[in-house]
């Protein structure tokens, strides 16, 4: 007898949606700018005065196409008051192309990458891959340059980076496999006598590209260009990313999980994000706020955030600061003030017990999947929680009977960091550092729980929609 179909949450397929659209950062911020401004969002310039901001009206800006910021302004807000932010980061590990690419070897065109962060790089072997990213695209229009950011996503597999026949590795059924980045991670585009005899790149136009360019291969910019709807000769500079073309999806036998790439940290960008867009959604849903509701999602976390884009810049700090000073320009005072009253909510997916490595958690600490989210904890501060922030993220768990977990690294094992101690230190806002739990953490391909999808998007929409009136009530230094 066949078993009934398993429903799936709205929120779910929406998370699916969106993966599946953001390959890159890029696109995430792209994906991310297309649903605000459907919201009723109204885009910034950093370049501009943000002289016109008004109490009631929504906002976001991005800068380098790969760091967003969103923000609602409470309908009763008065310059000083908090600011009520779900950071979170739209970088994952990668495979990114090279300043020169071009590779030929052994019969082969191959591509060169630069690894992004700390991937679990065997995963990235037998996959069928594409590239995706931004080209620099010259445009000229009646006599006159101008220099077009595109966005670019190759959407049949064009690349593959193949392991060694176990024929040819006898040991590494013995030793294991053993990987040198800078030989192995390294794609194959084509044969280079298939190459020669289809002369792929002597179509429309491009001779003159394989002169004028020789860092990469023709071949892949014909790729490139035909996504571009450009010439080859006319693409400036790239930056470029491998990824994988099997998209996302909700799988299991009881349609209970997420596989796909990015979960880190895609997931919580989505989550936060539509709970900020659903938060404010209506007239009323600003009338009696007097804070500002934020989310910020940055561009390389993965290595260290410590870029113009990055956590580790000052964009949290200068957006905090342009909106305070838009609504009282005389008293620069406001600002510290409004720190003060601010709470940040740092949501980086989290480490969920392993049924196969369960000796790498801590007893009492093991975070499940379908368990809610969890609160990571860590005295060394690579964790910026501590008890007064991890009770109010608690308290409005409890509030809507919501599940929440507890996380803190086993004493023998190093722990990993977040956004949250650099923003925590920086800005010195307070913070707590939260995320969904996941398996496959920096796999090409991950997994988590629908329902911690569900639990993550109700708790963050409960946090903007309650955080003023629960902060008024918690004392601490007074």
């Amino acid at each position: 007898m066949a078993s009934a179909a398993v429903a799936v949450a709205p929120v779910v397929s929406d998370l699916v949606d969106f993966l599946n659209a953001s390959p890159t950062a890029f696109h995430a911020v792209d994906e991310a700018k297309r649903r605000l401004k459907a919201a009723g969002f109204s885009q910034l310039s950093e370049r501009e005065e943000w002289a016109g901001l008004q109490p009631g009206r929504k906002y976001f800006f991005t800068r380098n196409h790969s760091t967003i910021v969103a923000f609602a302004i409470g309908a009763k807000y008065a310059a000083g008051n908090g600011f009520h932010i779900i950071g979170a980061h739209t970088d994952s590990p990668c495979l990114k192309l090279k300043p020169v690419s071009k590779v030929t070897k052994g019969g082969y065109l191959e591509v060169g990458v630069q690894t992004y962060g700390g991937g679990l790089w065997y995963t990235w072997f037998d996959r069928d891959l594409t590239v995706a990213g931004r080209v620099i695209v010259r445009e000229k229009k009646d006599g006159a340059v101008s220099y077009a950011h595109k966005l670019v996503r190759v959407q049949e597999p064009v690349m593959r980076i193949p392991t060694l026949a176990i024929h040819l590795d006898r040991n590494i059924s013995s030793e294991g496999l053993k990987i040198n980045n800078q030989n192995h991670l390294v794609p194959v585009l084509a044969t280079s006598v298939k190459n020669e005899m289809q002369k792929l790149v002597a179509e429309n136009g491009s001779e003159s590209s394989e002169s004028k360019n020789t860092k990469h291969h023709p071949l892949l910019l014909q790729l490139i260009a035909k996504e571009a709807n450009c010439k080859p000769d006319e693409i400036c500079d790239f930056e470029l990313q491998l990824c994988d073309t099997q998209p996302s999806t909700v799988a299991g036998a009881m349609k209970e999980f997420i596989f796909s790439g990015r979960l880190d940290n895609l997931c919580m960008s989505f989550c936060s994000l539509k709970a900020l867009i659903e938060s404010t959604s209506s007239e009323e849903s600003l009338a009696h706020e007097s804070g500002v509701r934020m989310v910020a999602l940055f561009d390389h976390e993965e290595v260290g955030s410590d870029s113009a884009q990055g956590a580790g810049s000052p964009a949290m700090l200068d957006a905090l600061s342009r909106i305070t000073g838009s609504f009282n320009s005389s008293n620069s005072k406001l600002l510290e003030k409004a720190i003060q009253r601010s709470f940040l909510v740092s949501a980086d997916m989290a480490h969920a017990l392993h049924p196969n490595y369960m000796d790498k958690h801590e007893e009492n600490h093991q975070p499940k999947l379908h368990g809610g989210l969890v609160i990571k904890h860590n005295a060394n501060q690579r964790y910026a929680t501590n008890a007064v922030t991890a009770f109010i993220f608690r308290e409005i768990a409890e509030r809507h009977h919501l599940p929440i977990q507890d996380f803190v690294v086993r004493n023998d094992m190093g722990c990993g960091s977040t956004i949250g101690p650099i923003l925590a230190s920086g800005v010195g806002i307070r913070t707590v550092d939260i995320g969904a739990p996941q398996l496959s953490m920096h796999s090409i391909r991950e997994m988590c729980a629908v329902d911690d999808i569900k639990h993550s998007y109700e708790h963050f929409k409960a946090y903007f929609e309650e955080f003023t009136e629960l902060d008024s009530k918690v004392k601490v230094d007074c």
